[in-house]
């Protein structure tokens, strides 16, 4: 049995606990960052499934962690697993990339052609003419999903490298405008369309 190894006056529990404990935090903590980001796009389904996730493998540890009150190293692997959880989750969400952004752009500049571009990349754009603090500029407004930031943002910078912009998410996307995106995996798609 694990509790009952000893390594030479060391009982092993006193490492595996501790580790065990840090590993189901770090899994805990992104399965909550995960669900945080389904309830924010409204996957109801899947905000589900991984909050039972989340609580099963965080009972599970804080179990471990009621069990050794008398390892110290135990609350430091509780702690150091919740902020590896959070970054570890930040990480994975930012590879799934779902969901779809809005880009602002505002520019002094002539934008005809970055607009012509995001058209032919296939991106649609709305742009207006607005006025600043030092005269006329241009709005410029594009959906895209947020796999393709990195291209949007490139093409923003070619054409205008000074240019404002801010992004936001957004929660819906009217079906009449399907924002431009790599080729979907089977099970990206199966994940969006679970609702």
């Amino acid at each position: 049995m694990a509790a009952g190894m000893v390594v030479e006056g060391f009982p092993m529990w006193m490492v595996i606990f501790p580790v065990l404990v840090f590993f189901a935090r770090i899994l805990d903590v992104s399965v909550a960052t995960m669900r945080i980001i389904m309830v924010a796009r409204g996957r109801k389904i899947l905000a589900a499934v991984l909050g039972f996730m989340e609580s099963l493998v965080w009972i599970v540890a804080v179990t471990q962690v009621m069990n050794n009150l008398d390892n110290w190293v135990t609350y430091v692997a509780f702690a150091l697993g919740f902020g590896a959880g959070n970054y570890v989750g930040l990480m994975i969400e930012e590879k799934v990339a779902m969901g779809n952004l809005i880009i602002r752009v505002i520019t002094r500049q002539d934008a005809e052609e970055m607009i012509h571009f995001l058209w032919k990349s296939g991106y649609g754009v709305t742009s207006i003419d607005g006025w600043g603090e030092t005269g006329p500029v241009k709005l410029i407004f594009t959906v895209c999903r947020r796999r393709s930031l990195g291209q949007v943002i490139r093409i923003i910078k070619q054409f205008n490298p000074k240019a404002f912009y801010t992004i936001e998410d957004v929660r819906f996307v009217n079906e009449t405008y399907i924002p431009q995106g790599p080729p979907r995996r089977f099970f990206s798609m199966r994940i969006r369309n679970w609702k």
